[in-house]
């Protein structure tokens, strides 16, 4: 159990600082779009062709495998453990609705990375569906079908949302993790109390507040 924890949170950890790296590279759709548009598609050309990106990229999708299957395991296993009533209803006081509901955040995470993969990973990087054009520099025009999509209201509300139950995951997930790898220190939790907020509320907002402001431009 100690073990698939362990994996968790250092999967966990690793998948905070992908998304800081992914944000940064969002921002870009903020700028003017004869500007955003070369700045992406150069950004998502090294992405590719980059050899140490791919090894990157191949221990990212690890992470997130490993990081779905142990959680649904370890979810299962503590719902089958059926504490007895007295120790459910201490649990409750003393910890968040996040905390008590981690699975169903993850659930609605994992309906969100899947179809964020269908409409963009499988098809710029497997090639399924409508073809991707080249731009004028001849990179393939990442921008194009990412601007496409947060032109869609139905993508934009989808992609907004659910950043909600991201932000609520990261904040109790990010804590927990240094905690589950034996980082007790009180002031020092306090802090990273503070650190874990602030983090999960520029993730949310941050990924959900750029759809909002592609599709309004």
């Amino acid at each position: 159990m100690f073990l698939r924890k362990s994996i968790i949170a250092l999967t966990g950890l690793f998948l905070c600082i992908f998304l800081i790296v992914h944000l940064s590279a969002n921002i870009i759709l903020l700028l003017p779009q004869e500007t955003a548009r070369g700045l992406y598609n150069a950004y998502a050309t090294t992405l590719r062709e980059s050899f140490l990106i791919k090894i990157v990229a191949y221990v990212l999708y690890l992470s997130i495998i490993l990081h779905v299957i142990y959680a649904i395991q370890i979810t299962f296993k503590n719902r089958r453990a059926k504490p007895k009533k007295y120790l459910e209803n201490k649990l409750r006081q003393n910890s968040s609705w996040a905390s008590q509901n981690m699975g169903l955040l993850g659930v609605a995470i994992l309906l969100f990375l899947v179809v964020h993969l269908a409409n963009f990973w499988a098809r710029i990087k497997l090639g399924l569906g409508e073809g991707v054009r080249l731009d004028d520099n001849g990179h393939v025009d990442v921008y194009e079908v990412t601007y496409s999509l947060f032109q869609n209201s139905y993508y934009v509300f989808f992609y907004t949302v659910l950043m909600v139950p991201l932000g609520l995951h990261l904040h109790h997930g990010f804590k927990s993790a240094f905690m589950t790898l034996g980082f007790y220190h009180k002031k020092g939790l306090n802090i990273l109390a503070k650190i874990s907020l602030a983090y999960a509320g520029m993730m949310s907002i941050g990924f959900g507040i750029i759809p909002l402001m592609v599709y309004l431009k």
